[in-house]
């Protein structure tokens, strides 16, 4: 009995979870954003826990992927690309405009591959 109710009980949360950007848009964009990072490092203290506190391994690895994403995004998605890279503004004269469908699965690939 105990194991369905803390189903019941995660699966309230996950609506909830689900549910929060829609709240938050009503009060702006900023509050989605901001909930959107406390988010992502939520996530990313969990990995952290699992790794130091189930395993017990001092690993931060991971979180060097997450930069290499982030980074990555951060340069194709934003007009800064071709004062860090003169070549790519040589070559594409009109302008570098990636879509957000290109750009999040690029830094995925290149965060697995390194």
């Amino acid at each position: 009995m105990k194991q369905h109710k803390n189903t019941f009980i995660y699966a309230i949360i996950a609506v909830g979870l689900l549910v929060l950007p829609l709240v938050l848009q009503g009060f702006g964009n900023a509050w989605v954003r901001i909930a959107d990072m406390a988010l992502l490092y939520v996530l990313l203290a969990l990995g952290l826990n699992i790794v130091v506190g189930y395993a017990g391994l001092l690993d931060l690895g991971y979180v060097a992927f997450f930069a290499i994403g982030a980074y990555m995004f951060g340069l194709l998605s934003s007009p800064h690309l071709f004062e860090t890279f003169p070549a790519l503004a040589a070559t594409f004269t009109q302008g570098l405009h990636t879509p957000i469908w290109i750009v999040i699965p690029a830094a995925a690939a290149l965060a697995a591959f390194l």
